[in-house]
């Protein structure tokens, strides 16, 4: 599986969301900066997000984005597959419940791809936006104590 700028600049987007917006919505000029992606593409970003319903949009003068959940109760997984779309490995019909080979009843490399998918679903959605912040949090402290020597 290999993702595309859209999984990984819209995870660092939210990680960033996740730790900004605890105190005010942020906007998108204000997250693209600080994760150095444009503003247009973050928009894009931030309407998939938007329609999967991880993220809400605030209006006015003070208005931004703010995680639609509490950053515990949204994975890696959601993340991805709202821009991703499906992370299985390959188009398999066993993968995706339509059992729509017709070699499925003699195919072996199903039970590979099967466990694949089964691996990349368990790793994704195991891990929370929340410890991603935590994680993020640690490593700027670091660098700030580091930067400061």
């Amino acid at each position: 599986m290999k993702l595309s700028t859209k999984g990984r600049y819209g995870l660092r987007a939210m990680i960033d969301l996740a730790d900004y917006s605890e105190q005010t919505p942020q906007s998108i000029a204000n997250i693209a900066q600080r994760q150095s992606i444009s503003d247009s593409y973050l928009e894009q970003l931030m309407a998939k997000l938007k329609k999967a319903g991880l993220i809400e949009s605030i209006r006015g003068a003070q208005g931004g984005y703010v995680l639609a959940k509490n950053s515990n109760e949204i994975s890696v997984g959601d993340i991805l597959r709202a821009l991703e779309g499906d992370l299985a490995p390959v188009k398999c019909g066993e993968l995706d419940g339509h059992n729509g080979c017709s070699g499925s009843d003699c195919c072996v490399t199903k039970t590979v791809w099967k466990r694949i998918n089964d691996s990349i679903q368990e790793a994704v959605d195991g891990i929370a936006l929340s410890e991603l912040v935590e994680d993020n949090r640690k490593i700027r402290k670091e660098s700030d104590i580091i930067s400061n020597c």
